[in-house]
């Protein structure tokens, strides 16, 4: 039963004079691998938005949506565009829009007046365009071309045939991409960016007059009551050029700053728009726009919670709000009016309807991690989620029941253990699985050690209470030898053994593993050498320094920290370096530490030979494949199969992927 103070989640709001079911929204987040050529929606595109729809969602917001592909020329298929082909458009979205409209969701079309100088390399090339001639946010050799004055009208007319050819598709209104971000509508409307002369530049008004246009001219296409949304950022958060600044850090704002971005708000909302979708940020500070678990949760509700004084309309809240708790909180205290989610409705896409039946601990948990959604779009124009791997392959990559129930004998309750576990059983298998510890979780429990990484032990407890729900036999403290494998009468044996931390040998040194300090068997002291740069070396020493005021050093042997393992998404990478500088942890590049004396550890870097003192030195230079039971029965057991570390260490997502591969073809 749904508890008493997440009602006010479920009551009905209005945009415009659109009525909504509920308060959730599903964030608009990039389409990858969502649509065909022609820049019409595929199968895949139906369904996954489709099933956000069937998880309760009140909203349904698409991701980026281009108005046209000559000016800013994309590689297709990207991102969908109504008008390359209006009618095949309307023939793929239509069916879309009544499915949604079959749960009693809205669905609004996100129209995108594009990239600019943000383009990404992989689908614009080496050219971008903007509203100046200003430095590209990822290449150092382009400059961007200044639009004409014809081409904003292009656009903006653009806007106009798009929204239409989307309300014909069904589409119960339209946001408008964006006065945020820092994509191309927002270096228009910041003086930083924008250093035209004419008429859309120089007065706050004129460098928002390419938004307001493009609103009105919707409304006169489309009719004044059909919904207009606008994605919006109230302050950008820009040091300099490719320079963010940190939460909590003092300093010179050249971006949006709060009282323009009140006005900026006000003379919006006056020219139209009926919604404010709203966060902070922009691309030079990429890590607001897409938060890593640094981020505390509900970073946006502060500023929103401003917006809202100078605003009529409602006002749209994502940022890390998936707790029932704090979304209903912050709309009862004014903060914010309607709650969107996007990477958690990846995760689980049935949020909104768990939360009203009263059951928020079987939402499967969003780590934050970004490595299969914003990393793994970037990186290979594909969305889908670590932790759940049918998203975005919804119809074609789902569970279905086996045709003959078996046996499966599983060891090691590490993520991969309990995936495979877990899949195995929802498809009628009868499921053991043994772990030698005394709970699961396996190296999610020292990794999610530090308060920031919270979701790691969430998504353990999701696992477990899964795991029981579904009958699986799980076993702690037990040890499987060779003997009880071979005697076993198991159909299919998977071996998730996981791995051990690489240990280094240093004369001198007691050396600590990474993960005995973090789960406080081992002390670090007041102050450390922390060897290795990699993601686990980092948010250790974070951890220790902000949390546990230790004196930390990193010592890398590469030439740059994090550049080993991933990738990570950039928004993960840039934040947690910043964190670094900003805590002061000193970090020691293309260096090595030889050994220890009476004065401290000898450390060789490019610069030369030099002794610190420390209480201790941790090592976190990766893990090694536990796989010896493998090794001496694969020869002997073919139906034996190894998943997870064990095969190859990796990272959380695929671990979870490649167990939930085996285990759903079983």
């Amino acid at each position: 039963m749904m508890k008493e103070n997440h009602k006010i989640l479920f009551e009905p709001i209005k945009i415009g004079k659109l009525e909504l079911k509920n308060r959730y929204v599903m964030a608009p987040m990039g389409p990858g691998g969502l649509c065909d050529e022609q820049g019409c929606y595929n199968e895949k595109g139906v369904e996954y938005y489709v099933r956000r729809a069937q998880g309760g969602t009140g909203l349904i917001m698409t991701g980026v949506t281009y108005v046209e592909n000559e000016i800013e020329k994309c590689v297709m298929p990207s991102m969908p565009c109504p008008t390359v082909n209006p009618l095949n458009f309307i023939k793929t979205a239509k069916p879309m829009t009544e499915r949604v409209h079959a749960y009693g969701a809205k669905i609004f079309s996100q129209l995108s007046g594009g990239f600019g100088r943000v383009s990404i390399p992989s689908i614009v090339g080496k050219v971008a365009v903007g509203p100046s001639p200003i430095p590209h946010r990822f290449l150092d050799d382009v400059i961007c071309r200044e639009l004409t004055v014809e081409e904003i009208h292009t656009y903006i007319r653009k806007f106009a045939e798009a929204a239409a050819v989307c309300k014909k598709a069904g589409f119960d209104g339209v946001e408008i991409h964006a006065v945020h971000e820092g994509y191309l509508l927002d270096q228009f409307a910041i003086s930083f960016y924008n250093q035209r002369t004419d008429e859309y530049g120089g007065s706050l008004a004129n460098r928002l007059r390419f938004a307001t246009e493009i609103v009105q001219a919707i409304k006169q296409e489309c009719g004044q009551d059909y919904p207009v949304s606008l994605r919006y950022s109230l302050k950008s958060f820009v040091k300099d050029w490719r320079e963010g600044a940190l939460p909590g850090e003092e300093f010179q704002e050249k971006g949006r700053d709060i009282e323009e971005g009140k006005e900026a708000a006000r003379l919006l909302v006056e020219a139209g728009y009926d919604a404010l979708n709203a966060d902070v940020g922009t691309y030079d500070s990429w890590y607001w726009n897409h938060p890593p678990m640094y981020h505390e949760k509900g970073m946006y509700l502060p500023y929103n919670e401003i917006l809202k004084t100078v605003v009529d309309v409602p006002v749209i809240t994502a940022g890390r709000m998936e707790n029932p708790d704090l979304a209903s909180e912050a709309i009862r205290k004014g903060q914010t009016d309607m709650i969107a989610l996007g990477r958690p409705l990846l995760a689980d896409p049935d949020i909104p309807n768990k939360i009203m039946r009263g059951e928020f601990e079987e939402v499967r948990p969003c780590l934050s991690c970004q490595e299969g959604c914003m990393g793994r779009l970037a990186a290979y124009a594909q969305i889908s989620c670590a932790v759940n791997p049918a998203c975005g392959r919804e119809a074609e990559y789902g569970l279905t029941p086996a045709m003959a129930s078996k046996e499966i004998l599983i060891v090691g309750g590490g993520v991969a253990g309990m995936e495979a576990a877990r899949v195995s059983a929802m498809r009628g298998h009868k499921v053991t699985l043994c772990e030698k510890a005394s709970s699961l979780g396996g190296n999610l429990i020292p990794g999610g050690a530090p308060g920031f990484k919270e979701d790691d032990h969430a998504l353990i407890r999701w696992y477990d209470l899964q795991l029981k729900k579904l009958g699986v036999d799980v076993q702690l403290n037990k040890t499987i030898t060779i003997e009880e494998l071979k005697a076993s009468k198991a159909d299919e044996i998977i071996l998730a053994t996981g791995s051990n931390p690489k240990m280094l040998k240093i004369p001198g040194a007691e050396m600590l593993a990474a993960e005995d300090v973090l789960t406080e068997k081992a002390d670090a002291g007041k102050s450390t050498i922390i060897i290795g740069g990699g993601l686990v070396g980092c948010e250790t020493a974070l951890w220790l320094k902000k949390d546990r005021n230790v004196d930390v050093t990193i010592v890398e042997l590469m030439q740059d920290i994090l550049s080993v393992g991933g990738p990570l998404c950039s928004a993960n990478k840039d934040m947690l370096q910043d964190l670094l500088k900003f805590h002061k942890i000193d970090i020691l590049t293309g260096s090595c530490v030889t050994e220890k004396t009476v004065e401290g550890y000898r450390v060789k870097t490019p610069d030369g030979e030099k002794t610190i003192s420390a209480d201790t030195v941790i090592c976190a230079v990766g893990y090694a494949p536990e796989r010896g039971i493998y090794e001496e029965i694969k020869a002997s057991m073919p139906y034996v199969h190894l998943l997870g570390d064990a095969e190859q260490v990796s990272n959380i997502m695929y671990a979870i992927w490649n167990a939930y591969e085996l285990a759903r073809n079983i």
